[in-house]
């Protein structure tokens, strides 16, 4: 597969997962997390909000490949 095709195949793989990530991440925030304590609510939308950057990495990584 060539370094353009993976470029392709990457981006629309990006743009179609990141806003289901977000939707989920919101989802479980406005839910049960609303009634923790305050540093629970911080250290989840910490957690959330940096999680998505290592599948996005590892998927950049692939798509850099050489040919």
């Amino acid at each position: 597969m060539t370094r353009r095709t993976r470029k392709l195949i990457g981006t629309i793989v990006l743009v179609l997962i990141l806003p289901i990530y977000v939707w989920v991440a919101a989802e479980i925030g406005m839910g049960r997390i609303t009634l923790a304590p305050a540093w629970i609510q911080f250290f989840f939308f910490m957690v959330a909000g940096l999680l998505w950057v290592l599948p996005a990495g590892l998927l950049i990584r692939w798509m850099q490949r050489p040919d």
